[in-house]
């Protein structure tokens, strides 16, 4: 495996307090995971973000940085019409931080909506891997939806492997019956899903699981065919259907965390970059585990390219 495909949105990320110091720069779980894909690998990945961002300078910056990053951007459709959604981050003594969105209008919204996007279809047909989270289902106009999760059952029963992070935001499902409505698409995306890669806090807000092993005995009968259930300082929970597998993966404690932003992102990203290599799956564990080890000693969604150097030799 080598081609992945990542679907999502990227923003403009303000860090910082109001009307004080502020750092701007970018972000979006799917854009980080990329990122960090792309900086833990030790091979050369052909990595694909998909995406529909404007023609305005920031936008164009943006796809500059990601080419930076070694990222393909040929998948990111412009949208004349639209210009990127914008989101601020603030982080508490302990690391944990709050956001303020402001993104209904942004181009990846409509990305299925934009007159390319069968191009985009052609293209996803032919990837390794094609990963989606939660938000990127989320943002989406409610129609669209179910649009996408259609096109990745597609994708899948063409022998494309999906990834899917489930990565749960309730203020981006509007409606009294949200909760219904995520349990009904991530439990279509669990049955055509080769690599669920959730989180347990997201787990037990939208399903009330009590245990990790809640969480797993559901995925497991939802479909999955290889889970990870991210566990935080704990590590992870890993199972596998075609190997055997059941094992807690554990993690090096962190002492000085500065900034949780972005630490199931990264995970995801040293997974799948130890995934493409043809590792194990528990060594795509540990070097998720290590790179969000990493990233939470720092501040923002995207940290310094030195600072993450190491995982790649």
């Amino acid at each position: 495996m080598n081609k992945i495909a990542i679907i999502g949105e990227c923003m403009i990320e303000l860090n910082g307090e109001p009307f004080g110091p502020m750092h701007q720069t970018f972000g979006g779980d799917t854009l980080n995971a990329a990122v960090y894909l792309s900086r833990s690998a030790r091979k050369n990945p052909d990595i694909h973000f998909v995406s529909a961002m404007g023609t305005d300078n920031l936008s164009s910056g943006m796809l500059q940085r990601w080419q930076e990053e070694n990222i393909n951007t040929s998948l990111v459709l412009r949208d004349s019409h639209r210009t990127p959604g914008l989101y601020l981050i603030q982080v508490d003594q302990q690391g944990e931080r709050t956001f303020l969105y402001w993104r209904n209008q942004s181009a990846a919204r409509y990305l299925l909506q934009h007159p390319e996007f069968a191009s985009v279809k052609t293209a996803l047909a032919k990837m390794d891997i094609v990963m989606v989270s939660g938000i990127s289902l989320a943002i989406l106009p409610e129609g669209d939806r179910m649009s996408m999760v259609n096109l990745l059952a597609e994708l899948s029963g063409a022998g494309v492997r999906i990834a899917f992070d489930t990565n749960f935001r309730p203020a981006l499902w509007s409606g009294g019956e949200e909760l219904k409505t995520v349990k009904e698409i991530y439990s279509k995306l669990f049955a055509v899903c080769d690599f669920a890669l959730v989180t347990f806090d997201d787990e037990q807000q939208v399903w009330g699981d009590k245990t990790p092993e809640m969480t797993l005995a559901r995925l497991q009968k939802a479909g999955a065919r290889n889970i990870v259930i991210k566990l935080g300082a704990e590590g992870c929970l890993v199972w596998s259907k075609d190997h055997r597998l059941h094992e807690r993966v554990p993690t090096t404690p962190v002492a000085n965390v500065v900034d949780t932003t972005s630490a199931g992102d990264s995970f995801n990203g040293g997974f799948l970059s130890a995934l493409l290599e043809g590792r194990s799956l528990v060594e795509c564990c540990q070097r998720g585990n290590a790179l969000a080890g990493i990233v939470i000693q720092h501040r923002g969604a995207i940290v310094p390219r030195h600072a993450t150097d190491a995982l790649a030799q």
